[in-house]
């Protein structure tokens, strides 16, 4: 037992190559260490790395005209398109049902709407054919 306390103790001190203080680029040789679940961690303050935050539509809404834009619309502090989006349909916060799709900002059911069968803007001749459809 002596031996093996010994052994730990010895084997804790730093090599003379290995020293606290890292010469070459002026840090700290134990700046980061792991975490129970074996992520790295800095010791530094999050202060000192704090990142710029994302820049949202309440506060900007020409972010939404950008090219790569989600959409052209600002909803909950993010570009939406009110055409096509479920979660904001023709208004910010129109929720379409489980089995609707939004066309031109409104809720449709693709299996029976005529205009809308399937997709967007797909018209059928007849609603039998539209149910059809989505038996494949």
């Amino acid at each position: 037992m002596l031996i093996a306390s010994a052994i730990t103790t010895l084997s804790a001190i730093p090599d003379e190559e290995e020293s606290f203080f890292n010469e070459e680029n002026n840090t700290y040789a134990n700046d980061e260490t792991k975490n129970q679940f074996g992520k790295s961690t800095s010791l530094r303050s999050r202060f000192l790395a704090s990142r710029p935050t994302a820049m949202t539509c309440d506060k900007n809404p020409k972010v939404c005209q950008a090219s790569g834009s989600a959409g052209p619309d600002c909803c909950n502090k993010k570009c939406v398109d009110r055409n096509t989006d479920t979660a904001n349909c023709g208004r910010c916060g129109r929720k379409c049902n489980y089995a609707e799709i939004c066309c031109e900002g409104n809720c449709v059911n693709p299996m029976s709407d005529k205009e809308n069968c399937g997709s967007c803007n797909n018209t059928c001749t007849k609603r039998k054919e539209c149910a059809a459809m989505h038996e494949h």
